[in-house]
């Protein structure tokens, strides 16, 4: 008798899609395929330090991913829901009885003029090796902007400044949404200490990119010779254009088992989900558990049982400021910033761990499925039933 393989694929390699792929593992009877763009895993949270060389931000997927994986290196283009397959931009559709939505996040679009012609985004690895590229054909002395102050934009200024880069960071109504006023400061004063110089207010707002400057609402016209463009991110329009509902955003809409609220063969992860419509903070602290529970929801449903509501919960938000400080704002486990933090080396030293320990994880789950393991209590609600395909 010929054994049944549930076949489930995995769409994005990113941090939820490769958690997701190796936890599958925990069945035999699955073929797991990992959908990815690039032959090598991208560390987002490194991209900022591929600007400056002291880090190349990508891994060998041969180190995280388990054996019998298989890895396909192309773009989803569709999902065909009807024939359980999805069409892919070069190589031939790929048929699946599950499918696991990590497509993650992108560079957001912006309607602001001169954004596309002059602007440098820093979502992915192709954008961060094109900046890496522009920066290295202006002196340091050039004036650097970098518009956007969420950890991103704060990130790059920091890493740039430390570098010797001018570096001006236009931040927008204030420095570090996220933080609380005790975090804010600290990193304002770590910033400045670097030499960056630090723009916010109502006035803040980037109307205009320039060739050679940026162009606020309050009329300042700010020197930069090349603008690294971080306010916000955005997410590809695959769920939406399958005929998938979506937030407004394009997050894919899902019960609180990530299940899609159209297709109980669809689950979503990562920053590409939106569970009971309410998206968890984008960020790796976020995506690893949420591919771990996408997994298990798969597994669930092969094994014929309920699945589990998500359970994870936040601990706050690790900024590196250059390679020898940093900020880490405390929070509760629902992701309620308060008003404690931890600045310097200290918190340099732990964000470098935090990364370290991210791949770590990886390479664990890759050994052992099942192995990772993360904080909850933080989001318990109660579950729309998925729609039935």
């Amino acid at each position: 008798m010929t054994e049944h393989r549930t076949r489930v694929v995995v769409l994005g390699g990113g941090y939820a899609g490769t958690i997701a792929a190796n936890r599958l593992r925990t069945r035999p009877d699955t073929d797991i395929t990992l959908v990815n763009p690039r032959t090598d895993f991208v560390e987002r949270i490194r991209l900022h330090q591929l600007l400056t060389g002291s880090d190349d931000a990508v891994i060998d997927y041969a180190e995280i991913l388990g054996d019998g994986i298989r890895l396909v290196v192309d773009t989803a283009t569709r999902i065909d829901r009807v024939g359980h397959q999805v069409v892919l931009a070069d190589g031939p559709p790929l048929g699946y009885d599950y499918l696991i939505y990590a497509v993650g996040s992108t560079s957001a679009e912006s309607t602001v003029p001169g954004v596309r012609e002059f602007a440098y985004p820093l979502a992915d690895l192709e954008e961060a090796q094109r900046l890496a590229g522009a920066l290295e054909s202006q002196p340091p002395s050039a004036p650097v902007c970098v518009v956007g102050a969420g950890p991103t934009g704060i990130e790059a200024a920091a890493e740039l400044a430390e570098a010797g880069r001018a570096v001006t960071l236009v931040c927008g109504p204030v420095l570090g949404p996220y933080f609380r006023e005790p975090a804010r400061k600290a990193t304002a004063k770590r910033l400045r200490k670097l030499g960056a110089q630090i723009v916010e207010g109502s006035g803040a707002r980037a109307v205009e990119v320039g060739p050679d400057e940026v162009v606020l609402a309050d009329g300042r016209r700010i020197p930069s010779r090349v603008t690294i463009w971080t306010a916000g991110f955005g997410i590809p329009d695959l769920a939406r254009s399958s005929g998938l509902r979506t937030d407004a955003v394009g997050r894919l809409l899902t019960d609180e088992a990530l299940t899609s609220l159209d297709d109980q063969r669809i689950i979503a992860a990562g920053d590409a989900a939106a569970p009971s419509g309410a998206a968890l903070r984008m960020s790796c602290q976020a995506a690893c558990p949420l591919g771990a529970q996408a997994a298990d929801t798969v597994l669930a449903r092969i094994a014929g049982s309920a699945p589990a509501p998500i359970d994870q919960a936040f601990t706050g938000e690790c900024v590196s400021l250059g390679r020898r400080g940093g900020v880490i704002q405390i929070a509760r486990r629902d992701d309620t910033p308060l008003p404690l933090y931890i600045g310097g080396r200290a918190a340099a030293t732990a964000k470098e761990a935090v990364c370290k320990a991210t791949v770590s994880f990886m390479r664990r789950e890759a050994r052992k499925p099942g192995s990772l393991f993360w904080i909850k209590g933080g989001r318990r609600e109660a579950a729309e039933p998925a729609i039935a395909p």
